[in-house]
């Protein structure tokens, strides 16, 4: 089932949403209800499904939504591509350690005010290093602390998409006190759509999901790198590896990190006007020019420039509606 919070004081109003995107019916809930009480949420939930698809309901309006939890109890974002994590170090002029292969990267970003997928990113200046990054997350239910990845991996309630807004000069600084990211991670947005698992049909498969992940900059096709290809930790080992020593409170939202796919023969990847799969993320391509260069060539985001990230179905369908975000200046 495909659900979304329509815009509505802090929390949202929880809506059931067609297959086709085109219809929503209210639950009377917020989806941090539904996901408090699941065992008894879901049928009610699966009930308003069957009968949003079958007609009933009013029209459905991305633009009205919030974020599917406006605000969450937690925001866990992982590395999981290490394709993208080598290139982004390399950009910083950081080694990346051999440990990264097999023990993910993990940090914990702000909660209390995720954007809307219509929402501008806004900032003070555009000399931060305004970047996009396009990812894939899950929501949970209850996870106990020490849960192995079979434990994990049923507590994957929804699948989601993210722009996880990066400020990259200002990284640097901020790593180089050893005590990680905090003004260089801004409010993230996630897709007007959530949806469970099996919503996903075969593409939901090992804890991946295998679908190209449609990044458009400024209007053009900027990445297009399958979510299920070269994640080196799928998402049940993502969420045991937070969950390692603390317990996951539902409502928790793990990221899968920077979507990212090597080129065919093993090189960092190429850019679609070249043939590739492009980037999701315009430090990665920076770091291809820098390689091939000596310099990077194409700037981070300018007040006016618009991101869309959206994922669809071997059909053409779009799967969870689109994030879709300008870049502006406060007023």
């Amino acid at each position: 089932m495909k659900l979304a919070s329509v815009k509505a004081g802090r929390d949202g109003a929880l809506v059931v949403v067609s297959q086709d995107l085109g219809r929503q019916l209210p639950t009377g809930m917020t989806l941090q209800d539904a996901l408090d009480n699941w065992a008894d949420t879901r049928p009610v939930l699966q009930d308003l499904c069957g009968r949003v698809n079958a007609g009933e309901g009013e029209p459905f309006d991305e633009s009205a939504c919030a974020s599917p939890l406006p605000r969450a109890y937690q925001w866990a974002d992982g590395s999981a591509y290490v394709n993208h994590v080598e290139l982004v170090r390399r950009a910083r002029g950081a080694e990346m350690p051999e440990s990264f292969w097999n023990d993910p990267l993990m940090y914990q970003g702000g909660s209390d005010t995720f954007l809307g997928p219509r929402e501008p990113i806004v900032m003070a200046s555009e000399d931060w290093g305004i970047d996009f990054e396009g990812e894939i997350a899950v929501v949970t239910g209850d996870v106990p602390m020490g849960a192995t990845a079979a434990q994990a991996a049923e507590a994957i309630r929804l699948v989601m998409l993210v722009n996880d807004v990066s400020l990259r000069n200002l990284i640097p600084a901020e790593l180089g006190k050893g005590f990680g990211f905090f003004q260089s991670k801004p409010s993230s947005a996630f897709s007007p759509v959530c949806v469970t698992p099996d919503e996903l049909g075969d593409a939901w498969n090992g804890g991946r999901l295998h679908l190209p992940l449609l990044v458009s900059y400024n209007g053009a096709l900027f990445g297009k790198a399958n979510a299920g290809v070269d994640m080196t930790f799928d998402f049940p080992t993502l969420v045991a590896h937070a969950a390692k020593t603390r317990p996951l409170g539902a409502g928790t939202i793990i990221g899968s990190g920077t979507v990212s796919n090597k080129d065919a023969d093993g090189s960092p990847g190429r850019p679609v006007a070249a043939g590739g799969l492009g980037y999701s993320c315009i430090a990665e391509i920076r770091m291809i020019e820098t390689i091939e260069g000596g310099a990077p060539q194409t700037p981070f985001m300018r007040y006016g420039d618009r991101v869309r990230i959206e994922m669809c179905d071997e059909s053409g369908h779009s799967i969870f509606g689109a994030i879709e975000q300008q870049v502006s200046a406060p007023q």
